[in-house]
């Protein structure tokens, strides 16, 4: 076989990125990362993730304080299953999760509370699903991906309604991430209310004097200047129209003169003179202007002091309470000032802070007073046309939750419950003999977490048909789930594209259908930041000049910014050629100078996704068709022939590295040995984990025919020969659906735009036989069928070949065991599995026991459970594997005892090779240095002398492991560190292989863990190939998609002046409505590639002009309208006008025709109505509707329509005589009663009615 080696590819683009393409799969291995901290050490963890969620919880005390639990660290073990077994054997692939608690007993009859005892422990908290390299967990043998959710950030929202009476109405909300939700409202007649919990409003002042400002002048303080003015007639004329800051009340009379708020009036002036009160509290001139709300809500206000305003919110939130001023000002604590009952989460407090200018450190979580008055006063603010409300739908509102912060809301929920119930066994257990895990029940949390991953909406069976929808589906934004919308709740606006979406969501890539707008993708360089808002990159301009100094900004940064496009022309010095510069400010798109730009886009394709990147000449086409593009890239089923493009945009080769769909060298080094499913590398020295040799060869073993999520085929192959030189990264292997690196969805097939004879109307295509004879189209296929072995109570079941009533013919293809042999041809119906059933046991008479005693037992005791292979399945069976629970017959014993000694032989070997290797590097080190004392470590034995001169016989005998060298092996400490190095690298080495050896033994020793009840699991892989038929759908890159309604023969395809025939004929007529037209130039540009032979790359937004495209068809010798005389075929004859020829890359849709075709004539039906069940899973029939009734009707077929409605479907008897009729040649009957009108007699039956049938 050729060597396959990468695609030079000559590329279009004229832009230079200075920013690399960030690694794809960040967003999830980072957020794992962060939220675990594995590679961290536990006194060094960061207050993040697992570690928060636990420093929250603890310490708990129980009610009294005698006892009190302290959390110490955490650890997280190592999984005992490969992520391969795991897959194998239906398991989770978890780690152990521990946590190291700290119990304090403290004396319960002694005040003084002294410490009476102290017991740390490791407390098993459950299993832990780990993260794969992949980026995806491994549940109960599936892998499942963890979306990404867009929600609304907690943080304050100001937002505004218009009135049926045409006024706007002001709101303002705070979120928080746990706690009230507080709504604060004007109404119309300019009133502010505030709603805690969607209770009843009170106004606002009751709540600011429940907060301690108690009187009016204390509430207006807070919002306006005030100064105290005596009533000098001088001032007093100065201070009419002005507002008062406290109500004024004549003191013989009691009267109120005027309310705080009020303006001060020339009469009202004369008569504080008259009642000789000498000065009054004024708000200062400047602050007089439209100061309404507030003033009117005194007025409402039933209270007037703080004691009055607590005992009035007590009672809203606790209605039925008898009300009490403690007790309220305890609640109005705990309702917004404790960490316990409200969490803003930094984020919270970020966002609160940035929109009302406060400066609040981030660590507080709760409200403070300062955020109310600061809120109050923005909505009195914007009732007076001041500041501006938030746009739900800004990605500075909206922040997306990865995997890390979804598990650790997980964490926080499952260590909430375990402290309820260990707050409860304190106080109920022993006081004397209580340990930690006497307290903790582990069960609490791996309850939440295995809810969350096998059932949330979060939680998605990956869909891995090729590399890009596994690399889509981990990069996915959902706005769906809990805490999210719902699909029928969502409005235009929230599925809309948005202008902050730019550089962050694709606004191309997102579901067809009732999901539109709320499923979408990562751009390709954006980011999640500490807060969770998406952030891209920009170049900064300093002084007009573009640096490439990279800097992320989030929606609301970039908010602030003029910004211009990635394709503005720049001079060499980086500075702008045009004098006017297309720019984005916020949603506009302003002309502006180059001195008002003060950001620039990395790249054109930063504003796209992974998917719609992967688009040649996407600038030319429609958006729809580009978003069906992106959306068939991901169904494209991955062929047994693989060919990278001719036409790419060169994001082929990052999608197949960071998907991994290829396999990287991790060290540079020489290839030194390399077969189908094995591939070793030797490092060079002093590269990566080789740096001291322990390593002697990196080994890379191949997957073979392993069955995807989808039933896709995955394999991997290698691309390197024996002796070649690779460097880190390299791709030495490729895996489904790449070639050399790339990926390589599809196959470049020469088409041609044309009718013919009609076949391929509407969007169907029409292919040459010749891509079916050289397996082109050809897919592999791998489904996988599982059978139980179970103990029932009659018995146990069985797997044999001895199956009752089944003829020798049918067993040929099962081995001695009853399992099919790999290998096997296999089609629908043939026995895969053989296993019998016990049958129920019935009384015997004394004929047939008397029989039984004389002959033995008869083989009507048991029945056929064979797995039989569906129907429309052929293939050939590739693996059979077997898992069985321990036995423990001698038999087995021995088998056992020969595995483990044969696992510890093998450790043994490896771990004196690397003893031999680490004595020969020390020796290496120390040779001809002076020593140090060496002695034994257990007795202290002087093993070499101090002043000794170290040769290479020295450590002969000696055991590096127990020997200490106090003071350094040798007098050069520069040669000591590296000693240290050495023996430290040794030891970790020979920790983890004994840890390998141990997990193995355990594995032997335990066996096959299988589910309660099943004694056996058999499963059989069958490999399926499909070659391309009439009904298989395609596409190409562009939305241009059809299905095949004709494979011609290679005689009758049109063929060009030199001979050579197409291979694909497509509609013309799909191209002008559809206005993409990305594909024509795609075919322009790929004829002219095929004919030089070279592969080019056209980037999105950056790619080949048309110019360039005429350019290359010039060269290449082709005609520059990319268009040629075509011969028909089938008379040799040219076709009257030039067609359009070239090369487009066409994918084969998992819309397989095998899949979906489907007969019934007798299978199960279903068990009320007796009617045959629908769909192919089901074996189902064909539903015969309303509208196929009237069909009937019309044409008069009475007969063919009793027919349909009776033996056809749930005419019990006649069925089965209708059959025997056709069986005995005989007329069939007359049809009797369907079961549905009996059902239809029993419900009207259930209701009281008596309903008769009386046959006449």
């Amino acid at each position: 076989m050729a060597k396959v080696t990468q695609a030079k590819r000559h590329s279009y683009a004229k832009l230079r990125s200075p920013a690399d393409m960030p690694n794809l799969l960040d967003v999830q291995l980072k957020s794992f990362e962060q939220f675990l901290q594995l590679e961290i050490p536990p006194e060094k963890r960061a207050p993040q993730g697992l570690q928060k969620i636990f420093l929250e919880i603890f310490p708990i005390s129980d009610i009294h304080e005698n006892f009190s639990l302290e959390f110490v660290k955490y650890s997280v073990g190592t999984s005992r299953y490969t992520v391969r077994e795991c897959q194998e054997r239906n398991m989770t692939h978890s780690a152990p999760l521990k946590a190291t608690l700290r119990l304090i007993a403290r004396e319960s009859e002694d005040k003084t509370k002294e410490v009476r005892d102290i017991i740390e422990q490791d407390v098993f908290l459950g299993e832990l699903p780990l993260l794969t390299d992949q980026g995806t967990f491994i549940i109960n043998g599936a892998e499942r991906v963890i979306v990404s959710q867009l929600h609304r950030s907690p943080g304050v929202f100001f937002d505004d309604d218009i009135h049926p009476n045409g006024k706007r109405i002001f709101s303002a909300r705070i979120i928080p991430f746990r706690g009230s939700w507080v709504e604060f409202s004007i109404d119309i007649n300019d009133i502010m209310f505030v709603h805690i919990d969607s209770r009843r409003k009170i106004p606002v002042t009751t709540l600011l004097r429940a907060l301690g400002f108690s009187s009016n002048e204390d509430i207006l303080g807070q919002f306006y200047e005030l100064e105290k003015t005596a009533l000098t007639p001088k001032k007093l004329e100065k201070a009419i129209g002005r507002c008062v800051a406290s109500d004024i009340v004549d003191t013989e009379t009691g009267e109120l003169i005027l309310t705080a708020g009020d303006q001060l009036t020339e009469e009202i002036g004369q008569r504080l003179r008259e009642l000789k009160i000498p000065s009054i509290t004024l708000l200062k001139e400047a602050e007089t202007r439209d100061i309404k709300v507030i003033p009117n809500t005194f007025k409402k206000d039933p209270t007037r002091s703080g004691e009055e305003a607590l005992i009035k919110l007590y009672s809203q939130m606790r209605p039925g309470e008898p009300p009490n001023v403690e007790m309220a000002q305890g609640l109005v604590e705990k309702m917004f000032f404790s960490e316990k009952r409200y969490d803003l989460g930094e984020v919270g407090r970020y966002m609160i802070n940035q929109r009302l200018g406060l400066d609040l450190p981030l660590d507080k979580v709760t409200l403070d007073i300062k955020d109310f008055i600061a809120i109050i006063d923005y909505l009195v603010r914007l009732k007076n046309g001041h500041g501006f409300v938030d746009d739900i739908d800004h990605l500075g509102n909206r922040r997306a939750r990865s995997v890390g912060e979804l598990l650790s809301n997980l964490f926080s929920v499952g260590l909430s419950r375990i402290a309820r119930t260990i707050r409860e066994r304190m106080s109920l257990k022993d006081n004397e003999n209580i340990a930690p895990h006497d307290l903790v029940n582990a069960r609490t949390v791996s309850a939440v977490v295995d809810t969350f991953f096998g059932s949330s909406q979060l939680s998605q069976f990956m869909d891995q048909i090729n590399p890009l929808s596994e690399l889509t589906h981990k990069r996915r934004l959902s706005a769906l789930g809990p805490g999210g919308l719902t699909r029928e709740r969502a409005g235009f606006e929230v599925r809309d594209v948005h202008h902050t979406h730019y550089g962050r969501v694709c606004p191309i890539e997102t579901p067809e259908g009732p999901n539109i707008g709320l499923i979408a993708s990562l751009a390709t360089y954006a980011r999640i930041n500490k807060y969770g808002f998406l952030e891209t990159p920009y170049r900064k301009c300093v002084k007009s000049r573009v640096t490439d100094e990279i800097i992320f900004l989030s929606a609301d940064q970039e908010d602030k910014y003029v910004i211009a496009q990635a394709n503005e022309p720049l001079d060499d010095k980086g500075g702008f050629v045009n004098q006017l510069i297309t720019a984005r400010f916020q949603s506009d798109y302003p002309v502006v100078a180059p001195e008002k730009i003060e950001y620039m886009d990395v790249s054109p394709k930063q504003v796209v996704s992974v998917a719609a990147a992967l688009i040649p000449f996407l600038e030319h086409d429609d958006a729809n068709r580009a978003l069906m593009g992106s959306n068939m890239q991901r169904q494209a089923v991955p062929l047994l022939c693989t060919e990278p493009p001719l036409v790419g945009t060169g994001m082929e080769a990052a999608v197949a590295r960071d998907s991994g769909a290829s396999i990287l060298a991790k060290n540079a080094g020489t290839v030194t040995y390399v077969d189908s499913v094995d591939i070793r590398i030797k490092p060079n020295k002093g590269s990566g984990e080789a740096g001291l040799g322990f390593v002697e060869e990196d080994e890379y073993s191949l997957i073979k025919f392993k069955r995807s999520n989808q039933d896709t085929c995955i394999g991997y192959k290698p691309i390197i020969d024996l002796g070649d030189e690779v460097e880190a990264g390299d791709v030495i292997a490729d895996g489904p659906a790449t070639h050399g690196g790339e990926l390589a969805l599809g196959y470049n097939a020469t088409v041609a735009f044309m009718p013919w004879r009609g076949y391929n109307f509407e969007d169907a295509i029409i292919v040459s036989e010749e891509l079916i004879h050289r397996d082109i189209f050809t897919s592999i296929h791998i489904e996988e069928f599982e059978l139980q072995v179970r103990d029932t109570k009659r018995g146990s079941e069985e797997v044999t070949r001895e199956i009752p009533n089944v003829s020798e013919d049918a067993l040929s293809h099962l081995d001695e065991r009853g399992i099919v042999r790999i290998g096997a041809e296999v089609e629908a119906g043939d026995i895969l599995v053989g296993k019998v059933t016990p049958k129920g046991e019935t009384e015997l008479s004394p004929e047939e026991r008397l029989l039984r005693a004389i002959f033995g037992e008869k083989a009507g005791d048991i029945r056929d459970a064979s797995l039989k292979a569906p129907p429309g399945l052929k293939g050939v069976v590739i693996d059979t594997q077997v898992f069985s629970r321990k036995e423990r017959t001698e038999e087995a014993k021995k088998i056992e005892k020969s595995e483990i000694a044969k696992l510890k032989k093998n450790f043994t070997a490896m771990t004196n090779e690397i003893a031999r290797l680490r004595n020969e590097k020390v020796i290496k080190l120390l040779d001809g240095y002076t020593a140090n004392t060496i002695r034994k470590s257990e007795d202290a034995t002087v093993l070499i002398r101090s002043g000794h001169k170290f040769r290479e016989d020295s450590l002969e005998g000696i055991d590096l492991e127990f020997a200490v060298a106090e003071d350094g092996w040798c007098q050069e400490s520069r040669v000591n560190k590296k000693v240290e190095e050495v023996l430290a690298e040794a030891d970790k080495l020979i920790t983890t292989k004994r840890h390998q050896m141990e997990n193995e033994v355990d594995k032997v020793v335990r066996g096959a863990e299988l589910p309660p009840g099943v004694k056996q699991l058999v499963k059989a892989r069958i490999a399926i190939r499909r070659k391309l038929a009439v009904g298989d759908k395609m596409a190409g890159r562009h939305g241009n998609k059809g299905v095949v309604a004709k494979i011609l023969p290679l005689e009758d395809m049109p063929y060009m002046p030199d001979g050579t025939p197409v291979d694909v004929i497509l509609n013309p007529l799909g191209v002008p409505s559809r206005m993409n037209v990305g594909q024509i130039l795609e075919t322009h540009l790929g004829w002219a590639a095929k004919t030089r032979n070279k592969f080019v790359s056209t980037p999105v937004f950056d790619g080949a002009t048309l110019e360039e495209v005429k350019t290359e068809l010039t060269e290449a010798g082709l005609p520059v309208s990319g268009k040629t005389v075509l011969n028909d075929g089938r008379t040799g004859q040219p076709f009257d006008n030039e067609v359009t020829v070239g090369s487009m890359y066409i994918m084969k849709l998992s819309h397989l025709v095998d899949d979906k075709i489907h007969a019934r004539s007798i299978g199960p039906y279903s068990l009320v109505t007796q009617q045959p069940l629908g769909g192919k899973a089901q074996f189902g029939g064909q539903r015969f509707g309303e509208m196929e009734v009237w069909a009937m009707e019309a044409y008069g077929a009475a007969y063919a329509l009793q027919e349909m409605l009776t033996v056809k479907s749930d005419d019990v008897q006649g069925r089965s005589k209708v059959y025997e009729a056709i069986v005995k040649g005989a007329n069939p009957p007359e049809p009797g009663v369907p079961e549905s009108f009996n059902v239809l007699v029993k419900e009207l039956q259930a209701l009281g009615l008596d309903v008769d049938l009386i046959e006449k």
